[in-house]
């Protein structure tokens, strides 16, 4: 590539925000290379082949900044930071001097906040010449009385009777995200960390519902004092084993998983003759009964079931509630118009969510059946497609049932969240905010513009995976984010939030930066590409506000300490894991030394249990299935694990936690007993953390992990279920012990 040609590549890639080099976890430096820069630009709908289309996409960009009136947005932190905004016009041959400007602010109701006008005699602060034409850049001041929100500025500028107008999108955020008052005060919470899914109980469908969250919500705060409950991502799934049960690649981020949902509370079951019909038949039961006794969740068969009764509760709401022909002498009841109200504070998202998974349903029953969308014809790849929207008119009840289902979702988990906050519980739901969604869900076919569909996030090499990891995850594209006004992150976050007391952002880094790899390439050929952080930043901190949610960013891996200091004047909570927070000897730290704006645990759903830790039932596992390659590897790893667990050791002893009357050889080479068990959650209680979470599987002493990264249908993923039926759990002495240890250590405030 001759040398003009790599300087054009080279300022384009940096222009749409890819790094040119990064340093791995090892300090090795890799160079972004030249198909790995086209490859990406590629993948963000941006021509980079040839020395031709360098020149134009470069001239289009530059361009398109001046050409339009005003930015697509701008955030700002109420008190500090920026004080103007930017308007752009094009001069001809006049001077700028007797350009006028005109602007006004409304609110997000529609109604005025202020006006201005400025000229003539304004002095422009950038000019340039595009195509023979001038184009000059106005500064003028920011409103300083705006309270937090968000705003819509509109500008007209004149020059001799010639006008441009432009629109700017205004977001007015606080500096920093919410914190309960209690946590100021020098309260300090703990909760308990559970995998819904996994809850097992002798009412539930095989799966663990809204309505075993409801009843552990009940009692588990009086009982236990838990100020909050963690859970998995409870995002919308095609809860099709093995492809598609992982939280952490969903459908859609917008939506929840209507296999959660507890049958038997919806109002219309009880009225439903169709659905108790199906439940009296002996073989339905008798698929329950197995379903119930199953070891681990069969999402297929729990979904199929459930959808099954669900259709003849809503043929029942259809028939008492929402009649499909209104005026012919049934009018909607109270109950139809609350879904008639939901329907309509959803909008089109909604309606697009539905039509999607009525569309699925039919492609996937065909013969022969089709399994993504971008397979389906092409007309109906547009989600605003006239041949979609006649489908959804055909189908309206197929539309109409998925959008109900939603409806029943949203109203079992608000009744949870709400049950929670009655119970006493400060903090409340403490909810996970996945990364991205899968490429053949929904959110990608509604808003394919805003995703790269050629590239997927992942992460380059570290101790843990020496190849890096490709997630499978199509990345959001920065420019078309800002450009849209980031109406898509406000959206999400503000869903993620609405039951949420607490939400922890999973690999909170891709506020900053995220990791690309071009499809079908190695993560080996991925680079970073930059977010617009602060901005992200400021919305994340006025949606927290707005919600009264706690915000957490889990910041695992290579985290620049530069970005922990972002985040935590931020007062975003850092993600604290027991088994990474060593010292350079390689030491555990103290207690003490732990940051008091954190959550602190002992591991993650991707790592061993502390049974399986102590056990090495994990490297056990993976020897199995070929990941740890041979049996000198295999001693290499339990050998590096006997050095952690006497490392652990020494730290108990070092804080006078070690259980008395315990040898430490033996307990060294034995099996996790309750006591060390009991000391290690003691340990984690005594830290300033403001939050701690005790996760069910490790005080239940359970030895599988609930994913193990790298592995698709080779491990159990997301589907085993708890060992104890929940029940149960509230006479389980463990339970109540490291409750009494959480209210040892940590102060009430």
């Amino acid at each position: 590539m001759p040398p003009r040609d790599h300087e054009l590549l080279d300022h384009l890639a940096r222009s749409y925000g890819i790094a040119p080099e990064y340093y791995d976890n090892f300090g090795t430096c890799h160079v972004t290379s030249a198909d790995t820069k086209r490859a990406i630009l590629r993948a963000m709908g941006v021509r980079a082949e040839t020395a031709e289309d360098l020149a134009r996409e470069t001239a289009a960009l530059e361009a398109a900044g001046w050409q339009s009136v005003c930015d697509p947005v701008l955030v700002v932190v109420a008190g500090k930071g920026i004080s103007t905004w930017s308007v752009r016009l094009p001069l001809a041959q006049a001077q700028d001097s007797a350009v006028r400007i005109a602007w006004e602010v409304r609110d997000e109701e529609g109604g005025c906040c202020e006006t201005g006008e400025a000229g003539p005699g304004l002095a422009a602060k950038e000019e340039i010449v595009i195509e023979g034409r001038r184009y000059a850049r106005f500064e003028l001041p920011l409103p300083t009385t705006l309270p937090l929100g968000y705003y819509t500025v509109h500008a007209r500028g004149e020059l001799d009777g010639v006008a441009g107008e432009g629109r700017l999108d205004l977001i007015v955020a606080p500096s920093q995200c919410y914190v309960p008052e209690g946590v100021l005060r020098g309260a300090r919470y703990w909760g308990l960390s559970v995998q819904l899914y996994a809850l097992r109980s002798s009412r539930n469908w095989g799966i663990g519902d809204f309505g075993d969250l409801a009843a552990l919500v009940r009692w588990a705060p009086q009982e236990l004092g838990v100020g909050l409950v963690g859970l998995n991502p409870l995002h919308a799934l095609k809860n099709r084993h093995p492809f598609h049960v992982s939280p952490y690649a969903p459908d859609s981020r917008f939506f929840l998983n209507a296999i959660y949902l507890d049958v038997e509370r919806i109002p219309e079951y009880r009225e439903s003759a169709g659905a108790q019909r199906l439940l009296g038949d002996a073989a339905v039961r008798a698929k329950l009964d197995r379903l119930r006794a199953m070891d681990t969740v069969d999402y297929g068969e729990v979904w199929g079931l459930k959808r099954q009764v669900l259709r003849e509760v809503f043929t029942t709401f259809l028939e008492q509630h929402y009649p499909e022909t209104p005026g012919q002498g049934r009018a909607q009841s109270e109950r139809g118009r609350a879904f008639s109200r939901f329907m309509d504070e959803e909008g089109e998202q909604l309606t697009l969510f539905a039509t999607f998974q009525a569309l699925s349903e039919r492609f996937e029953q065909a013969d022969p059946p089709t399994w993504v969308w971008w397979e389906w014809p092409t007309s109906l790849k547009n989600p605003h497609s006239a041949e979609v929207a006649a489908f959804r008119r055909l189908h309206r009840r197929e539309v109409l049932f998925y959008a109900y289902v939603q409806w029943l979702a949203e109203q079992q988990l608000d009744q949870v969240a709400e049950e929670a906050r009655a119970s006493g519980m400060p903090v409340g739901l403490y909810l996970d905010l996945a990364l991205g969604s899968e490429r053949a869900g929904s959110d990608a076919w509604i808003y394919a513009g805003q995703f790269a569909m050629e590239a997927e996030a992942g992460a380059p090499p570290d101790a843990f995976n020496s190849s890096g990891q490709n997630w499978g995850l199509p990345p959001m594209t920065p420019q078309r984010l800002r450009g849209d006004g980031y109406r898509l992150f406000i959206q999400l976050v503000r869903r993620a939030m609405r039951h949420a007391g607490a939400l922890r952002i999973d690999h909170v880094m891709s506020l900053f930066r995220l990791f690309w790899v071009p499809r079908g390439l190695p993560p080996s050929a991925g680079a970073y590409v930059a977010y617009p952080a602060d901005d992200l930043l400021g919305i994340l901190a006025l949606e927290s506000m707005r919600s009264r949610t706690v915000v957490v960013g889990e910041d695992l891996g290579t985290v620049p300490d530069s970005v922990r200091e972002v985040l935590a004047a931020a007062r975003i909570l850092s993600y604290r894991v027991a088994y990474f927070e060593r010292e350079s000897d390689q030491s555990f730290r103290p207690s003490g030394s732990y940051p008091a704006q954190a959550v602190a645990v002992v591991n993650t759903p991707d790592l061993p249990t502390l049974a399986g830790f102590w056990s090495g039932r994990d490297i056990a596992v993976r020897r199995e299935l070929g990941i740890v390659p041979d049996d000198a590897a295999r001693l290499d790893a339990l050998n590096q694990r006997q050095a952690d667990k006497r490392q652990l050791v020494r730290t108990l002893v070092a804080e006078h936690l070690w259980p008395p009357g315990v040898a430490q050889p033996q307990a060294l080479d034995s099996a996790l007993s309750t006591d060390l068990c009991m000391a290690i959650h003691a340990f984690l209680a005594r830290t300033p953390s403001w939050i701690v979470l005790a996760s069910l599987e490790d005080i239940l002493a359970e030895a599988e992990q609930a994913n193990l990264p790298g592995t698709l249908n080779e491990h159990p993923n997301w589907v085993r279920k708890c060992g104890a039926f929940l029940s149960d759990l509230r006479r389980d002495a463990r339970l109540h012990r490291v409750a009494v240890s959480m209210h040892l250590h940590r102060p009430a405030g």
